[in-house]
């Protein structure tokens, strides 16, 4: 891992450890589809008002949002965890959903549209206890089955983490390596993101890829726009750009 430790080398700075990294976020209890259960349908007056209002340009914090019905959505409950001082949780209880609904027939379970609005009631509340999420933030699930919107989970997902990310102002960093990385190394590496880029927090989101050889890589930016490859693949393919054998001829 000799380029790791040079990598670390390059990354120190005076910055303090960033403050939340989702690799730290325990993975939830398997959930169990079946049907047992009562019916229980909890609704939100104000976050509905939000939903089925008109669109909004600017989340509580002012930062501009994409004007899209997943963005609505993530943006009142960005609202609403923030005013109820909850926000930190509430993006905990989004990372859980996230990783429950990208369970094989999770998604397509709520997304089918002959399955019974109950039933799905019920597997939330099955969800709820197994993750132990918030109350809000089951009840902001049982609108989305409500309104016929479930479907925007996912999509919903990844735009609440860029509402967060601006209300605390966070800058994301993808790391992706072929093992997984010590922790100690992750905050090298958040350091180094905050110093680039003056965020106030850094948060590491980890991905493993065995076609890196070694070493890793690093986005971070609008939309993983930038790129620290510190991989021994981007090193190969470096290497052979500055060979040219075009002009050798080999005798036979």
């Amino acid at each position: 891992m000799a380029a790791l430790q040079q990598s670390a080398i390059a990354f120190q700075t005076n910055y303090p450890p960033a403050t939340r990294s989702s690799s730290n976020v325990l993975p939830p209890k398997t959930v169990r589809l079946s049907f047992s259960g009562s019916f229980s349908s909890i609704r939100i007056p104000k976050l509905a008002a939000k939903l089925s209002g008109k669109s909004r340009n600017r989340g509580a914090s002012g930062a501009k949002m994409t004007d899209t019905a997943a963005g609505r959505y993530a943006t009142a409950l960005a609202d609403l965890a923030q005013s109820n001082g909850t926000l930190e949780a509430t993006s905990a209880d989004l990372e859980k959903i996230e990783k429950i609904f990208s369970e094989p027939g999770v998604y397509d379970f709520f997304v089918n549209p002959t399955i019974g609005e109950e039933k799905k009631i019920e597997i939330i509340n099955e969800i709820e206890n197994s993750a132990s999420l918030q109350p809000h933030t089951v009840n902001f699930l049982n609108i989305l089955v409500d309104m016929k919107r479930i479907e925007l989970i996912k999509d919903m997902v990844k735009e609440f983490e860029v509402v967060y990310n601006k209300m605390t102002d966070t800058e994301l960093a993808v790391v992706t390596s072929v093992v997984k990385l010590e922790s100690q190394h992750l905050a090298q590496i958040a350091k180094g993101v905050q110093a680039l880029t003056g965020a106030k927090n850094v948060r590491i989101k980890t991905m493993i890829d065995p076609s890196l050889v070694a070493g890793f890589t690093v986005r971070y930016g609008n939309a993983g726009s930038k790129l620290i490859d510190m991989s021994v693949r981007k090193q190969l393919e470096d290497i052979a750009s500055q060979l040219d054998f075009s002009n050798i001829s080999i005798p036979i």
